[in-house]
């Protein structure tokens, strides 16, 4: 009888148990088919948005095309520069093209994702914003998915062949580190580079004109990146280089590609960080983004 009992007592306590664990997994069910339905719901704005812009080929290739052409103006720069001297900052022609080649890869697709969100201000202004809030999906995702400006790719293609030049001129001992590294810096610069943006863009939940003050921030990552961080000032290198982390876009991936000591004397182990930092950056800018959105009490139309 009172085994018997005992066991009676126990009955409740297990049965709440499976109970709670079967909450759990039908919770993470739930969860689940709410992550996959989001993302399919994203992954259909990308493909519309995709779709028209490469209705007209001619026009699109014509539009790449330009965007190549600018970034390649930038490479003139370089050039005409090198004309002149021998080396730059501590860098000769060939590692500041390693630069220019990661930045520009970077700045390139971090333009073509997060770039349409230059219109926010617009978007705030003119009450459009609330219309995107009301909908089962994130303001920012649907900012970036809907408005993604494949043309941008031109920016890229263009920087990526003049990365290809000067990596396979460059005398580089290759280690299976510095090959991964060859990959994971474009994508880390293109992440830090996004979440610069999308912090800088916040600014126009507080100020009406806001897209001048953020450009500063994110169009002057795009110069700021492409040359050696020697060349710049003291308090320009501490504000653009760590205050905003753009001397881990393309600085110190490059100075850990060709195995060269900073001439700034930074310790080695920033040059393999870009990675964490990308991590580190994309937290600060979606605490500022919830933040913004926090702020932000509608046009009141």
């Amino acid at each position: 009888m009172a085994e018997g009992a005992l066991g009676d007592r126990r009955r409740p306590g297990w049965r709440h148990r499976r109970t709670n664990w079967r909450d759990r997994r039908t919770t993470w069910r739930q969860r689940r088919a709410s992550w996959a339905g989001r993302a399919t719901a994203y992954r259909r704005l990308v493909g519309a948005a995709a779709r028209s812009q490469l209705a007209y080929p001619l026009s699109f290739a014509l539009q790449c095309g330009g965007q190549a052409v600018g970034q390649a103006t930038d490479l003139v720069a370089i050039l005409v520069l090198f004309g002149h001297v021998r080396a730059i900052g501590g860098f000769d022609m060939r590692e500041v093209l390693v630069i220019y080649g990661i930045a520009g890869v970077s700045f390139g697709l971090a333009d073509m994702i997060v770039g349409q969100l230059d219109s926010l201000p617009g978007y705030i202004r003119m009450g459009r914003l609330d219309a995107l809030l009301l909908r089962p999906l994130g303001a920012l995702g649907q900012l970036c998915a809907s408005e993604i400006t494949l043309r941008r790719l031109g920016r890229s293609s263009t920087a990526l062949v003049v990365l290809a030049y000067a990596l396979s001129t460059e005398d580089i001992r290759w280690t299976l580190a510095r090959a991964s590294l060859v990959v994971l810096a474009p994508l880390a610069g293109t992440v830090i580079l996004c979440s610069i943006w999308v912090a800088a863009c916040s600014v126009s939940f507080w100020v009406i004109e806001g897209r001048e003050l953020a450009s500063t921030v994110t169009y002057g990552s795009s110069m700021f990146t492409a040359y050696p961080l020697g060349i710049f000032s003291s308090w320009l290198r501490r504000l653009m280089g760590f205050a905003v982390p753009g001397a881990f876009v393309a600085y110190f991936p490059t100075l850990a590609l060709l195995g060269k000591p900073d001439p700034l004397g930074l310790p080695r182990w920033l040059q393999w960080s870009s990675p964490p930092v990308a991590a580190l950056s994309v937290l600060v800018a979606g605490v500022v983004w919830r933040s913004a959105l926090r702020h932000y009490r509608g046009t009141g139309s």
